[in-house]
């Protein structure tokens, strides 16, 4: 039997809807499984997600909606954009598709664009200042709606890029933790794309067809050092396989006795009756002659990712 034009295009879109259902099956068991790991959402929160209309935050809301409507427990969601003023912001995209969805949304307007513009010398990154006075009004509307955990849309890749930007240029072994309490001790902040990938993030947008709206402040400055880690991480995930993940999975098997910290082991008081994770036996693996890939998450059978079905 020949097959026809008709049935070529059919099996092509049957084919594009498995994958597309294939890639929010991914999404939304890592998200569950980040949740349950660090138990980012319990019974009763209200989480405030911050939306900034670029597809990040738009597949995290998107995700979240899905699992809310899955979990063995109740959570509230409200959306929440900065409308910074930057010239050119359309406005009216956000509130229309959050009306479209349903969901409570929050704007808040502020002419933070002024400030940076005013206090930044021209060619100079805008990163530092514009995240500080963003934090800080988040944190006050989160407080004005009630929120007991605000939610971003970092990802795995956004993870990676800090803690390079840490190692090479800041001397620290640092990155972004997927939940963290702020500075005043008043906010609980949770990243549930931990272990969610940037590419995927991308198709899933596409697939989507979520209304991304350019940033024109940051994140089309071409000097960024964060730039140049993307684009090395890049690099190394075409050429060498694996290497990403077991990146990643080294942030999470931390062997503080063979480091340098003296806060995080005391050297000064080791001695032959100390009890410590690996011996001088860590020296006897050969790490560099394998390629297997890593086991960067392990979830206990109680998590939160396990507690719901996936359709």
């Amino acid at each position: 039997m020949t097959m026809t034009h008709t049935d070529a295009l059919t099996k092509a879109e049957q084919k594009r809807l498995y994958e597309n259902n294939k890639l929010e099956k991914r999404l939304c068991r890592l998200v569950g499984q980040a949740i349950g790991d660090f138990n980012m959402i319990e019974d009763g929160d209200k989480v405030m997600v911050c939306l900034s209309g670029g597809k990040d935050s738009y597949g995290l809301l998107d995700i979240l909606l899905k699992l809310k409507a899955r979990a063995p427990i109740h959570f509230d969601i409200v959306a929440v954009n900065l409308d910074q003023k930057q010239p050119g912001f359309p406005a009216d995209i956000l509130p229309n598709y959050l009306t479209s969805l349903g969901v409570p949304f929050h704007i808040e307007t502020q002419d933070t664009y002024s400030i940076v513009k005013r206090v930044i010398e021209e060619g100079k990154t805008t990163c530092s200042l514009c995240s500080r006075l963003r934090r800080g009004i988040l944190y006050r509307v989160a407080d004005e709606l009630g929120a007991t955990k605000i939610a971003l849309g970092h990802h795995r890749d956004d993870i990676l890029e800090t803690f390079l930007l840490n190692l090479f240029y800041g001397g620290k072994l640092k990155s972004m933790p997927p939940k963290l309490v702020s500075d005043d001790g008043k906010h609980v902040v949770i990243r549930p794309l931990a272990y969610a990938t940037e590419a995927d993030m991308e198709r899933y947008a596409t697939v989507q067809n979520f209304p991304i709206i350019p940033c024109n402040l940051c994140g089309s400055q071409d000097n960024l050092q964060r730039q140049a880690m993307k684009a090395m991480l890049q690099d190394w995930g075409k050429k060498h396989t694996g290497r990403i993940e077991n990146m990643f999975a080294a942030l999470s098997h931390v062997v503080p006795s063979h480091l340098l910290d003296s806060d995080l082991f005391d050297f000064k008081a080791l001695d032959v009756h100390t009890q410590v994770k690996e011996g001088d036996m860590a020296f006897d693996e050969e790490p560099c002659s394998t390629t297997e890939k890593a086991e960067p998450f392990k979830t206990d059978v109680n998590t939160y990712a396990q507690k719901i079905t996936f359709v």
